[in-house]
């Protein structure tokens, strides 16, 4: 079989989104030239890889299997490529991240710093939820993964580099605004915005109403830390919050922290590396940052 990098690497595209068009927008290129070089694949195996009911695209048994090797392959062309970078020292180097999206209000400034000390490097941060940060991280997507609760799954690293407390916080003018100690019973009185099933931050909120055998009035759904900010300073409900995301709204005023007993809920972030992943120079740079420096940085 006579097959190329890029044929392999269109495949794995559209066996990862299982869509040509998610494939050519990851990729930058058009829908017809991924469909080229999938046809081009399915000749040289001799077998279809793909099939399609509708919209939908299914990798065929012996796409499933050559999703398996291709994903092998790339694996090992992009340890080729950090080998050859740490050779070159930081030139033409690359970085790839991923992180929740409650860890956004962070990790842009960590970058920029990353950047600022190594301009050659090309960097790139995915923010998504953290199923799908996960699946990155195991997939070797990523070089690595910033979340705020280590997964459970013995192939990966998690290692805590910064404290994460939770706190609850209230518009200005609440009624439990300026009670210098509130009991956990008034929580059942107040509606709470959250955010998605499945993220991390909703998932300690429910452990902790849990735990205190409290129950727990959710009002609206929100998609972002910063929808909840905006939704508990216009009165909508309390929101639980990393403090670190609320800091400049705290000290402007515009929120405030309330003081129940038994909080905050003390949480960390954590760097998650897949196990045994040999990490390019780059990205030990950046893991370094991390650990060692990111809570001077960011002054937390």
């Amino acid at each position: 079989m006579h097959l190329t990098l890029r044929q392999l690497q269109c495949f794995s595209a559209v066996a990862k989104n299982l869509s040509y068009t998610k494939a050519a927008e990851e990729l930058h290129l058009t829908q017809p030239a991924v469909s080229m070089q999938i046809r081009q694949l399915e000749h040289q195996a001799g077998l279809a890889l793909t099939e399609q009911f509708g919209k939908q695209v299914h990798l065929t048994e012996a796409g499933t299997e050559v999703y398996r090797y291709a994903r092998s392959i790339l694996q090992q062309v992009d340890e080729m490529d950090d080998v050859l970078d740490k050779l070159k020292g930081f030139a033409g180097g690359r970085l790839k991240i991923a992180a929740i999206s409650s860890a956004n209000y962070f990790a842009p400034r960590l970058l920029g710093t990353f950047h600022q000390r190594f301009p050659d490097v090309s960097v790139s941060m995915d923010v998504t939820n953290q199923k799908a940060v996960l699946r990155q991280v195991l997939e070797n997507d990523v070089d690595m993964a910033i979340m705020g609760q280590p997964p459970k799954d013995s192939h990966v690293e998690a290692i805590a580099f910064m404290e994460n407390p939770l706190v609850i916080v209230a518009p200005p003018d609440h009624r439990l605004a300026k009670r210098a100690r509130i009991a956990q019973r008034e929580l059942e009185k107040e509606v709470f915005l959250t955010r998605e099933p499945g993220s991390g931050t909703r998932g300690a909120m429910e452990r902790f109403f849990r735990q205190q055998k409290l129950k727990l009035t959710t009002g609206m759904g929100m998609g972002s830390l910063s929808s909840i900010k905006q939704g508990v300073q216009a009165g909508l409900g309390l929101g639980l919050l990393p403090r670190g995301a609320v800091r400049v709204e705290l000290q402007l005023g515009h929120l405030v922290e309330l003081k129940v007993k038994g909080l905050p809920i003390q949480r960390h972030w954590y760097v998650v590396l897949h196990k045994g992943k040999r990490l390019s120079l780059a990205a030990e740079e950046f893991k370094s940052l991390l650990t060692d420096e990111a809570v001077d940085l960011l002054g937390d």
